[in-house]
């Protein structure tokens, strides 16, 4: 008989064992009595196995064993020795070690850290602290500060914060404040070049609103290129670049000019080993890009990191477009404001805020009255220029350089498409009053010759867009939008542009 119940426990045991680790796939329960057990399951909460780990409350009161209530109905009473036996802590001690590291696990769940900023501020393109050439004792120090390293969850300022879901790059490439100073170093290093006289700020430089007062971009040995260079801010809207889209992303538009025969004329391996001949580099990138160093790829994310941190701040434009659409929009409330200021003093301080934001910010008449020949039928302008950023990115031949015998056939040379001959991207028309001069081919001197091609209807060629038409506008029209398109110039972050590791 004692034999008998001897076994019996053995396997009623095994069996309780067996659900144990997870064959049923139930959660998991310490041993009663187990005191050892009941601590680990309070430190580390109940970790359920079903289809991986799975994170619960914990259970103070251990679990009664499955098996337990069945045994008991199936075997007779059993002595007293076996009775003792029951209570060993062998099955306890099991548990404790097939225990799952739930803190780990809960851990690795969660997404990393984030700290919410506003782009355009200068706290990300100031630089390193400190005066001349950067040291090693400050680039460690800078790399030191965890909160460098916390990636950034990117707000907008007024004006562009409406086109936030347009936001790219960041799910591959996320921005930390480590990525942004080291891509600021990278853009303004003339060492990307073969000859160190060429970085990205001579074609794109903060001095002409993130472009250049030439027609063409200028290389090494002061060779021009065929196009006029694109402006370098409000990248983190879009995608695509260059004038004929032919980078996919903002770090093959990086990448591209440094290994440019006409641009920088250097190769992308000359162009790592001559960084990893700097100590300040080779510190920064086996940091930021832990694991993988310096690599051109790298390269391209840091300088891409920090153009998606210029951004154009709110233009007097901006500020005018909000207040006139909260007082349109509270006409009746704002009729009589003693009363609203007794009635609702929170919709009146608001009204405050925006009026004393407008008028710190002023626009002239003209630009009022250019912004509705805008917006309207009478301009056409937001067939293209739409949108926070002020452009549709899509392509359009406007008939610029068309009268060429061989005329630049843009968007036409990357896809093949005959109806896309001609066609160049939209460029943004924000700040577009620092950026001169004006399209693809820097043909255009002034705003007001702009203007002029717009109202004219283009150059006519058999590709042109339908969406370009005679507009007919009276002189005072012209001066109107040019006056507009000069009110949506707005303030852009200051930037340290000499401080680079020697």
């Amino acid at each position: 008989m004692k034999r008998s119940v001897v076994l019996t426990w053995i396997v009623l045991a095994s069996c309780s064992f067996v659900g144990f680790v997870g064959c049923e796939k139930k959660p998991v329960a310490p041993a009663a009595g187990s005191k050892s057990s009941a601590a680990v399951a309070d430190k580390a909460g109940t970790v359920l196995v079903d289809k991986g780990p799975q994170l619960g409350p914990a259970n103070d009161k251990p679990a009664e064993s499955p098996a337990a209530k069945p045994a008991e109905r199936a075997a007779p009473a059993p002595p007293a020795e076996p009775a003792k036996e029951e209570k060993k802590e062998a099955p306890a001690a099991d548990a404790k070690k097939l225990q799952l590291p739930t803190e780990k696990i809960a851990a690795a769940a969660k997404p990393a850290a984030q700290e919410e900023v506003l782009l355009g501020i200068d706290d990300l393109t100031k630089g390193i602290p400190g005066e001349g050439a950067l040291t090693i004792e400050q680039i460690k120090k800078w790399l030191d500060d965890p909160r460098n390293h916390v990636v950034l969850k990117p707000t907008l300022p007024q004006g562009l914060a409406v086109g936030a879901g347009q936001i790219a790059g960041l799910d591959k490439n996320p921005l930390t404040r480590a990525k942004i100073e080291l891509g600021r170093q990278l853009y303004f290093d003339k060492r990307l070049s073969n000859d160190n006289t060429v970085s990205c700020a001579s074609c794109h430089s903060p001095e002409f609103g993130y472009a250049k007062n030439t027609q063409f971009g200028e290389g090494t040995k002061g060779q021009k290129g065929g196009r006029n260079s694109p402006v370098a801010y409000n990248r983190i809207l879009s995608s695509v670049q260059f004038w004929d889209g032919r980078a996919a992303t903002l770090e093959e538009q990086a990448k591209g000019p440094i290994a440019n025969p006409i641009e920088m004329s250097n190769t992308h391996d000359a162009c790592v080993a001559c960084l990893k001949g700097i100590d300040g580099y080779t510190l920064q990138f086996e940091r930021v890009f832990p694991g993988e160093g310096l690599t051109i790829d790298n390269v391209a994310k840091a300088i891409a990191s920090f153009e998606r941190a210029l951004v154009t701040g709110a233009s007097p434009w901006d500020y005018y477009e909000v207040f006139k659409t909260f007082s349109d929009a509270n006409k009746e409330d704002l009729a009589d404001l003693a009363a609203l200021k007794k009635d609702d003093p929170k919709l009146f301080e608001k009204y405050e805020a925006l009026k004393k934001a407008a008028e710190a910010h002023p626009i002239s008449d003209s630009a009022k009255r250019g912004g509705e020949i805008f917006f309207s039928d009478k301009g056409s302008c937001t067939a293209c220029h739409v949108g926070a950023n002020f452009t549709d990115e899509k392509y359009h031949n406007l008939g610029v350089g068309m009268e060429k015998p061989e005329p630049d056939l843009g968007r036409y040379a990357i896809t093949k498409e005959e109806k896309e001959k001609g066609t160049f991207k939209t460029p943004t028309v924000r700040n577009v009053e620092l950026t001169a001069p004006y399209m693809h081919d820097g043909s255009q001197k002034t705003l007001e010759e702009v203007v002029e091609w717009y109202d004219k209807g283009g150059h006519p060629n058999q590709w042109l867009d339908e969406k370009i038409k005679p507009l007919k506008l009276t002189a005072e029209q012209k001066a109107d939008l040019v006056a507009f398109l000069k009110a949506l110039t707005g303030p852009l972050p200051k930037v340290e542009t000499g401080r680079l590791p020697q």
